[in-house]
C-alpha cells in the first residue's frame, strides 16, 4: 500500500476530526418513528441513500472535484442540493472542519467549502484513480451511518457489519459509475431521506445534529 492510500484513509478516519459521528443524516428521526428498526431495514434505507440519495449526490461531487472542475461552481451546486437546513449544516461544517485540518497539516490556504468538495480538492492531489477515491468516501459515508444505527437502534455490532459488507458491491459499482459523471447530470430522488432530515429539525429531543 503506497502513501498515498494510506494519507486516504487517514481522511477517512473516526479519528479525523470532522465530527462525523454527530451526525445521523435523518436517521434518527426515521429510528424513532420505527421506519428503520433491524438490519434489513437499516441495509434497505442506506441503499437508497447511496443510489439515488444525498450519498449519490456526494459522490458525484467527490469526482467532480477530483477531476479538477471548479471548486467555487461545485460549492454552489453543493448548497443547492442540500435539501435541508440540517444537511447543509453537516455538509459545510464537516467541510470547514477537514478543510482547517488539512491545512494546518500541509500549511495550506485552503479556502472552507462543503465537505465533498473539499474532499475532492484534496484528494486530486493523492493522483488516485478517481473511482477508488469515491468508493472509499462513500464507504466511510455509510459506516458513519451503520455506526449512528446501532447506537441508536440499539443494532448488534455484527448486524451493523453485516450491514456495511452487504453493501459493498453497491459502493464499488457507483464508485466507477460516479467518477465520470457529468455535473449537469447530478440530482437526487431520495424522498423519504429528504423528509427525514427536515422533519429531524423539529424532534423535541435529539441526540445527533442532523
Amino acid at each position: 500500500m503506497d502513501e498515498a492510500r494510506l494519507t486516504l484513509q487517514q481522511w477517512l478516519s473516526p479519528s479525523f476530526p470532522v465530527s462525523a459521528f454527530a451526525y445521523s443524516h435523518g436517521l434518527e428521526w426515521a429510528i424513532s418513528e420505527g421506519r428503520i428498526a433491524d438490519a434489513e431495514t437499516l441495509r434497505g434505507w442506506l441503499e437508497t441513500v447511496l443510489r439515488t440519495g444525498s450519498g449519490r449526490t456526494d459522490g458525484a461531487l467527490v469526482a467532480a472535484a477530483a477531476r479538477g472542475e471548479d471548486p467555487g461552481a461545485l460549492s454552489e451546486l453543493a448548497e443547492a442540493l442540500a435539501t435541508s437546513a440540517e444537511r447543509w449544516a453537516e455538509t459545510r461544517d464537516q467541510g470547514a472542519a477537514f478543510v482547517a485540518t488539512t491545512n494546518a497539516l500541509y500549511a495550506d490556504t485552503l479556502q472552507a467549502m462543503p465537505y465533498p468538495v473539499a474532499f475532492g480538492v484534496r484528494a486530486r492531489a493523492l493522483e488516485l484513480p478517481v473511482a477508488e477515491v469515491v468508493a472509499m468516501y462513500l464507504q466511510a459515508f455509510t459506516s458513519n451511518l451503520v455506526s449512528a444505527a446501532v447506537r441508536f437502534i440499539p443494532l448488534g455490532q455484527t448486524d451493523g457489519q453485516r450491514v456495511a459488507s452487504a453493501l459493498h458491491p453497491v459502493i464499488a459499482a457507483l464508485g466507477v459509475e460516479l467518477s465520470t459523471l457529468p455535473t449537469d447530470r447530478i440530482g437526487t430522488s431520495a424522498v423519504l431521506s429528504d423528509m427525514a432530515a427536515m422533519a429531524h429539525e423539529t424532534m423535541d429531543v435529539r441526540i445527533f445534529r442532523s
